[in-house]
């Protein structure tokens, strides 16, 4: 590495740092360095994290739920910790932690209750939707992490910003313009780059931190040589229509992004208007079984 290239990894460094701590970015759950931790060690101590995870309780609990989920494609049904993290392995392990942790991490969250109600069924019909269009490098699982992860920004930023509810209502109702334009407008930065950032520091995977900085950008979604890796890609086309299904199903919370968005990620994921309609039953049965 030149010292020009290290030079400057050490600003984008001090960059993360001073938004994490201005923004008030939530710090990274301990248990994710303790995995990343046996992750780097030629021999990782499998029951020394399972009994770190296991200390506790809603924890353990949430993770053998996560793994019994139909995204995590285990054959045989999960009973506990140790059982969890031989059947995803310790990256996996640390994405389903990091779901688990992401509400935990907002102390009196119940004032944003409908935006964690909204955020899990679209994870769980971004998940099933990677299941049915199969497209290459789109994993059930990441598709199921990524659709917690994609909208946390708003949260971090209503917490620090009071006025961005009116913001936000604004990007909702803009019809030409992209979302994050709104936001930049009047905050000094957007959800995307806030959540892209919290993906980072949480150690997410690159291409759920990229899917989740883009999500709002047409041209970095529609294009192949917008430099997006296709995973990233596929996660927020999958997402981006796991979000029109719940719409149109609840008949509720519309906004403009599918009209600006919609046909770049049908495109993507191989699908056509009939296509769609044939989703909306499938997607109002997965909805009514995780409710």
């Amino acid at each position: 590495m030149s010292p020009d290239t290290q030079a400057g990894n050490g600003r984008l460094d001090e960059v993360l740092e001073r938004t994490i701590r201005d923004i008030d970015i939530p710090p990274r759950p301990t248990i994710i360095d303790r995995i990343c931790h046996e992750v780097r060690q030629e021999l990782p101590n499998f029951k020394l994290i399972s009994q770190q995870i296991g200390a506790d309780v809603s924890l353990a609990a949430g993770l053998i739920k996560t793994v019994n989920s139909p995204y995590f494609g285990c054959r045989s049904r999960c009973r506990s910790v140790q059982e969890a993290l031989l059947m995803l392995g310790l990256d996996a392990t640390s994405r389903a932690i990091a779901a688990i942790s992401l509400r935990q991490a907002f102390p009196g969250s119940a004032h944003y209750e409908r935006f964690w109600q909204a955020s899990a069924r679209i994870a769980s019909l971004s998940g099933w939707l990677a299941q049915i269009v199969r497209k290459p490098g789109l994993r059930a699982d990441d598709a199921y992490t990524y659709g917690l992860f994609r909208d946390c920004g708003i949260v971090i930023l209503l917490r620090r910003f009071p006025d961005y509810m009116a913001t936000l209502d604004r990007a909702n109702h803009e019809a030409e313009r992209a979302f994050t334009d709104v936001e930049i407008e009047v905050l000094p930065t957007n959800h995307s780059v806030i959540g892209s950032l919290l993906a980072q520091n949480w150690w997410l995977p690159e291409e759920i931190s990229l899917a989740i900085r883009y999500h709002h950008d047409r041209d970095a979604i529609e294009h192949f040589e917008s430099g997006l890796p296709a995973a990233s890609r596929y996660l927020v086309a999958a997402s981006q229509t796991a979000e029109h299904i719940l719409q149109h199903v609840s008949g509720g919370s519309y906004t403009e992004e599918w009209r600006k968005l919609g046909p770049s990620c049908l495109r993507l994921l191989g699908l056509d208007p009939a296509a769609l309609s044939e989703l909306y039953e499938g997607g109002a049965a997965v909805m009514r079984s995780n409710d």
